[in-house]
């Protein structure tokens, strides 16, 4: 299966080898998705990909993940379950929290307590930002839909990276922190297909932010399964238009290629 074919209605679900890999169902335009995709890169855990078509779920999904959603990561290394099969963990903040405790070979949470309950709690107002950038990606008409609160949402962050002192949240490499909010950062570049150019972030207000961003664009595990804002923008408009394109990847990289 290529790595960007999503599965739907009828497909059969994939069978691995006994190989001790996790397995990671996912949908290549998720932000949450994307979390738990970051979190694994970041901590070199060896696993399968398993993109799955939302729309049209294949009927074993439900067998999979308890919500129908991605992302879904199947533990194959923990003890089977009372039917035999592998726990399956959802909810991508259960999933990474999961991941940087089995794996603290490489670690993304703050050490001391306290650091780790303030990150929590950044995490949890991201929220704001989340919500507002949404209505700009998904509106009928994103023109017509206010951005004050986008950039509202973000000035809690400009001030505690400028408190902290250090390149990243994580202090001088990405944590959990940093990972948590890229995703909706890295679609914050699609808006201005759909708003316009004049969508961007003040360099003044914003300074120190949009440092993180440029340094974030050169970690390994955030290029690894980066897309343009172009490509972000072109998938929203295809799920605004009520046929979301989850294939569009898998199509593209079918087609022949111009001599």
């Amino acid at each position: 299966m290529s790595d960007t074919e999503h599965l739907s209605m009828g497909s059969i679900k994939p069978v691995f080898p006994d190989d001790g890999i996790l397995r990671l169902y996912s949908m290549r335009f998720c932000p949450y998705a994307h979390r738990v995709h970051l979190v694994l890169d970041a901590k070199k855990i060896p696993h399968h990909k398993i993109y799955i078509n939302l729309r049209d779920k294949p009927d074993w999904f439900a067998n999979v993940s308890a919500t129908t959603k991605v992302p879904a990561l199947e533990l194959v290394t923990e003890a089977p379950t009372g039917a035999g099969s592998p726990p399956i963990l959802i909810e991508s903040l259960f999933i990474c929290d999961y991941l940087d405790e089995k794996y603290p070979e490489i670690s993304l949470h703050p050490k001391d307590p306290l650091k780790k309950a303030e990150d929590r709690i950044l995490v949890d107002r991201f929220g704001q930002f989340i919500n507002a950038i949404y209505k700009l990606l998904l509106h009928d008409d994103p023109a017509q839909v206010g951005d004050a609160s986008l950039y509202e949402g973000l000035d809690i962050y400009e001030k505690e990276l400028k408190r902290r002192d250090t390149p990243f949240f994580g202090g001088s490499k990405p944590g959990m922190l940093d990972y948590m909010i890229w995703p909706w950062c890295e679609r914050f570049a699609a808006l201005k297909y759909t708003l316009g150019e004049d969508v961007k972030l003040d360099p003044v207000r914003f300074k120190i932010l949009l440092q993180w961003e440029e340094l974030m664009l050169k970690d390994p595990a955030v290029k690894n399964f980066f897309l343009d804002g172009e490509v972000h923008a072109k998938y929203m408009k295809s799920r605004r238009e009520g046929n979301a394109d989850y294939n569009m990847l898998y199509n593209a990289a079918k087609r022949p290629k111009l001599e």
